[in-house]
């Protein structure tokens, strides 16, 4: 058995790691962004914020002003006090480097998305608020970078795709665990693809349920918070802070519970681990045929899907990702890389092995792809086919149905599904590309 460091927690990784349109207002131009020691304009990745939560100050803040290459020139949130603190924080940054400290803020996504000195944006909104400003930016020809899970709905995934590809975007989603963050992730890959462990035959992803119907009491609406474009597509319903805290928080919000917004923690990190699975199994393009439901109505596990060349994959077991194959089984978690034989594992691979795409770091990653205009290390269909795989395990339990699914046409087999279950009812509707 071969164990490296211990299992990190969620809040360890993330520390390391609707309303009138506004007007577009001023910044200081791109010549003016390089200082001494910095790149020219023209190498310049300037880049607004949407989404000023947990996952921007301590994962997205953190790294991209840090990066010589990169400039943060505005920032987005419904909330006064985060969209205030992350103002502050990015002018305290660039005037201690001796930059030009002017940050721009707006309420409404389209304020940063208008602009034409703005190159990028990264969105790192809650799951309900991805896919509209994913395509709207991609029609303004921005490059994006968004959280995963990428889509609430499978349509918004397909919709996404769509945008990406007629615009001509540099896609990433922030899926890290392909840029080997707090894991082996990439090496695990390879070692299964080079057939370390024989043909693959089946793979448990263990994480947490779906998620269920809000059903929070309302509270008293306090001022400085733009309720009605944080509940966006979303329905109407009373303030709740269990969804929305006030100010900057260090915790991550309950609203990933919710159908509303989010898939629950079967898609919170269903998005990461999955996304490992579809890798392995060479899936990154394709998907599961069909989503077989636990014989109990209840479980929040033991969703079955299976694949086209015959492989079954099983929502339960131990965390991460379980690999059998032929002659041994292959487990990859956060902080562990082992295997039976443990062999499998602890040898080198050689020059003829599989060998993937080594990652700089998921940022850089995508800085230089918007520079390079290649495709990220988890491009958008990349992003939108794994979120899918949890989206149609949703639908599984939430129905209690066997669903058959079409890959290729991104839709339910003939006689399969329903139709309306490929997205959600919703206040805005869902741009097309």
């Amino acid at each position: 058995m071969s164990t490296q460091t211990p299992k990190p927690t969620r809040r360890q990784f993330i520390q390391t790691a609707v309303s009138t349109a506004f007007a577009v207002p001023m910044i200081v131009p791109r010549h003016c962004v390089a200082g001494s020691g910095m790149p020219a304009p023209s190498e310049t990745v300037t880049i607004g914020m949407i989404g000023c939560g947990i996952m921007a100050f301590n994962f997205h803040f953190s790294t991209l002003l840090g990066t010589k290459d990169a400039r943060i020139v505005a920032v987005c949130d419904v909330d006064t006090t985060r969209r205030n603190f992350a103002k502050s924080l990015v002018e305290s940054r660039y005037s201690k480097d001796g930059q030009s400290a002017k940050c721009d803020d707006a309420v409404d996504y389209r304020a940063i998305i208008g602009r034409k000195d703005i190159d990028a944006v990264l969105i790192a909104t809650p799951e309900h608020w991805h896919a509209i400003p994913i395509i709207e930016a991609c029609k303004a020809g921005k490059d994006v970078y968004c959280e995963k899970p990428l889509t609430l709905t499978l349509l918004e995934g397909k919709r996404c795709i769509e945008a990406v590809r007629k615009h001509k975007r540099v896609f990433q989603t922030g899926s890290q665990q392909r840029s080997n963050v707090f894991g082996d992730f990439r090496q695990a890959v390879e070692f299964l693809r080079s057939g370390r462990i024989g043909t693959i035959k089946s793979v448990t992803v263990g994480v947490g349920g779906p998620s269920k119907w809000c059903d929070l009491p309302g509270e008293p609406m306090e001022p400085g918070l733009d309720w009605n474009m944080w509940l966006g597509a979303a329905p109407m319903r009373p303030y709740s802070s269990i969804l929305s805290p006030r100010g900057k928080h260090n915790h991550f919000p309950a609203w990933r519970n919710y159908r509303e917004y989010a898939g629950g923690a079967h898609s919170d990190m269903g998005a990461h681990h999955y996304d490992i699975a579809q890798w392995a199994l060479g899936m990154d393009e394709s998907g599961p045929v069909e989503i077989i439901p636990p014989d109990d109505a209840k479980a929040e596990t033991g969703v079955r899907y299976r694949y086209a060349n015959g492989v079954e994959m099983t929502h339960g077991g131990p965390s991460g990702c379980v690999f059998t194959s032929t002659n041994g089984t292959l487990h990859i978690d956060r902080g562990e890389l082992t295997s039976n034989p443990a062999d499998a594992v602890k040898e080198p691979l050689s020059a003829k092995e599989v060998h993937l795409p080594v990652s700089p770091g998921h940022h850089r990653n995508w800085l230089d792809c918007i520079k390079s205009r290649e495709k990220c290390i988890a491009d958008v269909e990349i992003g939108a086919r794994t979120v899918a795989v949890v989206q149609l395990g949703n639908l599984a339990y939430w129905n209690h149905e066997t669903i058959k699914w079409d890959p290729k046409a991104w839709n339910f087999a003939p006689h399969s599904g329903n139709p309306k279950w490929l997205d959600r009812e919703r206040r805005l509707a869902l741009p097309k590309a």
